[in-house]
């Protein structure tokens, strides 16, 4: 059964359609990527299931009940990660964790036990005693995910936990988030982040303008493309116009296209050969065709036409 499942959210601001009919499922030790670009409606969501919003439409269902039916029930399961840091930077590491552990419903003494726990698990124990407006912003966005994980929650909403942090930071967190994974945590984890969606989530839901507009595994995801091959064609395509070109539309999908390169997918499965014989014969002059792997910023190309990061 999930822990977590999204009924056709909807939510609008005025004119604004923020949410559009959105819908997804998060398992027990699943760690699944709501991916899309700034403004998708990533935070929008995440905040209708942690209860900060009320949809206009649809349900959030948390370990099988209703989320409206008892909302504190709800709350005492998922911990929230939000993307501003919520953190008190006049105080220690140490004290606010404690703090928010107290709030969560902790004893002092669980919440001290807990907060030594999570010190030493984000490698926070050595400075856990000086203010946080003395850490780095990786260390800060450390102590953000303590946070939410002083009463062991067993849904994890993480909200761009990397965002405008430096490299090796990032790292720290990721490991640290698959660990909750491995150990059995439901996460559902917004991000823009191509390489973080494709290496560290097990389903991905690709959202934009609201709307989900295709979920699956990578390799699903893919599989959207001609499998897991696209080809690339480079030259000086600034005058082309390949939707003239005789039967290239019935057998190829345009990607994406620049003045120096043309990216296809194959629209049926036939021999790569063949394209490429194919492509080679085009009426403009190609200086080289390869061969790749479909990306998810290709998935995401070829379901808006736009670039992920726009």
């Amino acid at each position: 059964m999930s822990l977590l499942r999204v009924e056709r959210l909807s939510k609008s601001f005025g004119a604004l359609r923020a949410v559009d009919g959105v819908s997804f499922e998060v398992h027990p030790g699943e760690l699944y990527g709501l991916l899309g670009p700034n403004g998708a409606g990533k935070t929008t969501t995440l905040s209708i299931i942690a209860g900060l919003l009320r949809p206009d439409a649809g349900e959030v269902v948390v370990d099988g009940r209703p989320f409206s039916a008892d909302p504190q029930r709800a709350k005492r399961i998922m911990g929230v990660v939000p993307q501003e840091l919520a953190i008190y930077e006049e105080l220690s590491a140490r004290e606010n964790l404690e703090f928010w552990g107290r709030l969560a419903g902790l004893t002092a003494r669980d919440a001290r036990t807990r907060a030594d726990e999570l010190l030493a698990a984000l490698s926070l124990a050595d400075r856990a005693r000086e203010p946080v407006k003395t850490y780095s912003g990786g260390m800060k966005r450390r102590v953000n995910l303590g946070c939410a994980l002083l009463h062991r929650p067993r849904l994890l909403l993480l909200d761009e936990p990397t965002v405008g942090i430096d490299p090796q930071a990032r790292l720290n967190i990721l490991e640290f988030v698959r660990g909750l994974q491995r150990e059995g945590t439901a996460i559902l984890y917004t991000t823009h982040y191509l390489e973080e969606a494709e290496t560290l989530c097990q389903r991905i839901g690709i959202l934009d303008h609201g709307r989900l507009l295709a979920e699956g595994t990578l390799a699903e995801l893919q599989h959207r493309l001609s499998g897991d091959r696209l080809f690339v064609l480079e030259g000086d395509l600034s005058g082309a116009a390949p939707e003239t070109w005789p039967g290239f539309g019935e057998h190829f999908q345009m990607i994406q296209r620049t003045d120096r390169q043309l990216v296809v997918a194959a629209r049926d499965r036939r021999d790569p050969a063949d394209c490429l014989r194919e492509l080679l014969n085009l009426p403009v002059r190609v200086e080289n065709v390869t061969l790749k792997r479909p990306s998810l910023n290709d998935v995401f190309l070829q379901l808006t036409g736009r670039e992920l990061r726009e």
